[in-house]
């Protein structure tokens, strides 16, 4: 009997490493996602580009109106009357000015700086004050009066304003012994937000062969213009946000929500101070009024009727 021997083990089988984790390539971003980031981008940039430009814009056209050109004050054989310019009141068509009168050299003492006779100065068309006076022995000042300027203000912001042809004597003297002196008229200073420009008019009286007199026009600066033109812009887009809005909620497209009953009054209740922002103060009932502002309170009050519809279909 024979014996078989015992089948051999089999070989040991080698460990397995340990699974590694597959690493998958980063996912590029879709190319919708990067359509949208680049556009984004862009309008970022585009909104600085023209940001900068409109400042730099603007910047030239407030600093392109100056003062007008500098007066012609030699007073050696002329007597001048300086007219400066402080404030236009576009309602009552009144313009601010300060007078100042500078003698020639045979009325005035240069030691003392002072006047040697007593001196007035007339107006024509005359001012509010009347004569001015610059009394003898006192250096001349300025006297602050007020002058005529025709215009519409219910033209804003599309109005001017213009004096008449301005001249000036002076007064020289006391009692009956007092006599006219022909004067030169000049015209000098700004006002913020208005162009000022200065016409002679007239004939020579004096060893000036400029003429005696001035016509001033006032229009409004550009830069005016352009702050008027963006207000009513911002009085234009409230209306339309608030109609689109109540339209959207009337026709069910959005989903109403209550809390926007505050904002429409808010809308409501800021066009009045938004209008009494515009340069200028344009009067009640000028024509920006009938045109814009009170067709945007109408769209205002619609936007709300529609809203209030809109919730009575929708709440118990």
């Amino acid at each position: 009997m024979t014996h078989q021997a015992p089948p051999a083990p089999p070989p040991p089988t080698p460990p397995t490493p340990p699974e590694q984790p597959a690493t998958t390539p980063p996912e590029a971003p879709p190319k919708g996602r990067r359509r949208r980031r680049a556009i984004g981008v862009g309008i970022l940039v585009a909104f600085v580009i023209v940001y900068g430009l409109s400042l730099f814009g603007v910047h030239l056209l407030f600093n392109a109106a100056g003062p007008v050109k500098p007066p012609d004050l030699n007073a050696t054989d002329d007597t001048v009357v300086l007219v400066r310019l402080e404030k236009l009141d576009t309602v009552a068509n009144r313009l601010t000015v300060k007078v100042l009168v500078i003698p020639q050299d045979k009325m005035f003492d240069k030691r003392l700086d002072v006047l040697t006779t007593d001196t007035a100065v007339r107006m024509d068309p005359p001012n509010d004050l009347g004569d001015l006076v610059y009394p003898a022995g006192k250096s001349p000042a300025q006297v602050a009066t007020t002058i005529e300027a025709h215009g519409n203000p219910n033209n804003w912001p599309f109005d001017s304003y213009s004096t008449d042809t301005l001249s000036a004597e002076v007064l020289v003297g006391q009692g009956d012994a007092r006599q006219y002196i022909p004067a030169r008229v000049e015209v000098t200073g700004q006002l913020d937000g208005w162009d000022v420009s200065v016409r002679r008019a007239g004939e020579a009286s004096q060893e000036s062969e400029r003429p005696d007199n001035v016509i001033v026009t006032l229009h409004r600066s550009k830069g005016t213009l352009i702050f008027d033109a963006g207000i009513c812009l911002v009085l234009f887009a409230l209306p339309t946000l608030a109609l689109t809005v109540a339209i959207l909620m009337l026709t069910g497209k959005r989903s109403f929500t209550l809390p926007f009953v505050t904002w429409f009054a808010a809308v409501l209740f800021a066009v009045i101070p938004i209008r009494n922002f515009l340069p200028g103060s344009p009067p009640a009932g000028a024509w920006i009024d009938q045109a814009l502002v009170l067709w945007v309170l109408i769209a205002l009050v619609l936007a709300m009727v529609l809203y209030f519809i809109t919730w009575y279909r929708r709440t118990d």
